[in-house]
């Protein structure tokens, strides 16, 4: 086929190219998993062939591929192979412990069973569900829990004794675990140890059940139009990397994946460095800031010198940030790495940046650092946010419109599973910040679509320095495009949630197409 011969043309589009220069166009060609041209529907007669597959757009918007800067692979695969306790599948205590009864009664006695999910605002008894919920549902099980922000877990009396939790455990490092007051008898509730009880306690998935949660997880993927993925798992390794490589390998994981490593593992990646390509990538050091009791977790002293570390080695860093304290824990020790080794476009991290008082936009600004966040937590969330947030902290929350307004750079994400994938979910809510419940959070945060769109799109690759090669519709671009039922940009702003994905393209193939 000649080279000006394309693969696939799509015309009689509403093109919305991300492109300053050229924002709007009606047609665009395909060829070699590149975009060969992007124009008028006049321009398709140079490339059409007698090969060229050609979709009539019908004035549908073709939009760059989605790319979701922070999710969580495995966990999500891990939360299709378990049982659903989310918020649309469960209301109460009792709801959890009937779906795992009626799992207890499929299952061998002594195996796992495992759910997912569950959040306890949305819970009628408005409580952590306790070891003793669990027995109730499954005496002769071990039961494992997952909050739906996997920072917490619930565990039952056999699965404490198998991961030998007492009254007399000592709380780990950067984990809690929740105790009765009169007697010091664990509860079930653990924090922070999720990750260490899916390494050492909790029976791995079987590799055909990996297998098969990869192929739906890339469905879904698909469906909502996500061409490229960043795995943001604090705890990946060489073997979640290999691991990766294999499923990329055998085409079930059809996105363009980055994936960050854990901070123990730095030595190890550097040997890796050179091993990404345009479909699965290494990305950045991921570093987790929380506040245990009272105090940060890791220190200040100790995170300085961690985010030194890579930023020597030439990583980028990603650091998890919620609370206003730990944003500035953050900007505190990139203000240290880049004042001991000066670096021009290093493009570290801030995950989250969930709370963010006035006075951190210019000490984020002036450090050259950029904000992954997500705003459909504002959508799925928001009303738990009015009822447990400070009244005074209200106004710092999930601050696009402030990053947007200061110069600073922001990709958008879903932090999937905490909430479901759909990026039109999060553009509705960053354009209005409006709550699934309709309360309205304070508006003076809100963006235009076509910011949101940027950081669904441009704002993802940027943040993986790939804005060379995919996150806009132009000329030597990958070819990675999503077919949309209607244009953010054009309808009115609450209508944005209700478009549809009608058509995914990865490298010129489409791989998705609704019904």
């Amino acid at each position: 086929m000649d080279k000006r011969t394309a693969d696939l043309i799509l015309f009689n589009a509403n093109v919305l190219t991300m492109e300053k220069s050229a924002p709007h166009a009606e047609m665009v060609a395909v060829g070699d998993e590149r975009i060969l041209s992007v124009g008028d529907n006049e321009d398709r007669d140079a490339f059409e062939g007698n090969q060229t597959r050609l979709i009539d757009c019908s004035g549908k918007t073709v939009i760059p591929g989605f790319h979701d800067a922070h999710l969580h692979i495995f966990s999500i695969i891990s939360s299709l192979l378990s049982i659903d306790c989310s918020p649309a599948s469960v209301s109460s205590i009792v709801d959890i412990q009937r779906k795992i009864a009626e799992k207890a009664f499929q299952t061998p006695t002594g195996t796992w069973i495992k759910g997912s999910e569950y959040n306890k605002f949305y819970l009628e008894e408005q409580r952590h569900p306790t070891r003793w919920d669990l027995d109730k549902a499954a005496p002769a099980h071990p039961v494992k829990l997952a909050h739906r922000t996997r920072y917490a877990c619930v565990l039952n009396s056999q699965g404490l004794a198998l991961a030998g939790i007492t009254a007399e455990t000592p709380d780990p490092p950067g984990g809690l675990i929740e105790r009765e007051l009169e007697t010091g008898e664990p509860t079930g509730l653990l924090f922070g140890m999720n990750a260490y009880l899916s390494k050492n306690v909790v029976p791995p998935p079987s590799e055909e059940d990996l297998d098969e949660g990869t192929q739906q997880a890339n469905q879904l993927f698909l469906a909502a139009g996500i061409t490229s993925l960043q795995d943001a798992t604090v705890h990946n390794e060489p073997a979640q990397w290999e691991h990766l490589r294999r499923i990329k390998a055998g085409g079930t994981l059809q996105p363009r994946v980055t994936m960050m490593f854990s901070a123990r593992s730095l030595k190890q990646f550097q040997n890796l460095q050179g091993s990404s390509d345009e479909n699965l990538r290494l990305g950045a050091m991921k570093i987790v800031i929380d506040e245990i009791s009272g105090s940060l977790n890791p220190p200040q002293a100790k995170l300085n010198e961690m985010v030194l570390s890579a930023h020597r080695a030439g990583f980028q860093v990603a650091i998890h940030a919620i609370e206003d304290t730990t944003v500035e824990a953050a900007i505190t020790s990139l203000e240290y790495a880049l004042q001991e080794l000066p670096k021009d476009d290093h493009r570290h991290r801030i995950e989250h940046c969930s709370e963010c008082p006035p006075h951190l936009l210019e000490r984020i600004k002036r450090s050259g650092a950029m904000v992954v966040t997500q705003p459909a937590f504002i959508y799925y969330n928001g009303e738990r946010y009015v009822s447990e947030v400070d009244p005074g902290k209200l106004p710092w929350l999930y601050r696009t419109g402030a990053f947007c307004n200061n110069g600073i750079r922001v990709a958008a994400s879903s932090d999937a599973p905490v909430i479901p994938l759909n990026p039109l979910f999060g553009i509705y809510a960053a354009v209005t910040r409006t709550a699934e419940s309709g309360h309205v959070l304070p508006p003076e945060e809100t963006i235009t679509p076509e910011d949101a769109l940027w950081m669904y799109t441009m704002g993802g690759a940027y943040a993986s320095f790939e804005d060379d090669i995919k996150g806009s519709i132009a000329v030597g671009k990958l070819a990675d495009l999503v077919v949309l039922s209607a244009d953010p940009t054009g309808v009115p702003a609450e209508e944005i949630k209700d478009i549809a994905v009608e058509k995914t393209i990865i490298g010129g193939k489409v791989v998705w197409e609704k019904g």
